[in-house]
């Protein structure tokens, strides 16, 4: 089993609220699929900027 992330209480909520997942997921979470998830919520923000210069 993994540690818990090491990041603080006040980004611990940010990140739940934004991926919709209660704080204790959030924190026992293998790091490597917090980033995917952290990638995936970047991805929309990304694209329409992509988009435009094309």
């Amino acid at each position: 089993m993994s540690k818990p992330l090491q990041i603080s209480a006040d980004t611990a909520v940010k990140l739940s609220e934004q991926l919709g997942v209660p704080i204790e997921h959030l924190m026992h979470m293998p790091r490597h699929i917090l980033l995917q998830k952290l990638a995936e919520l970047a991805k929309p923000n990304v694209a329409p900027e992509s988009e435009n210069k094309s």
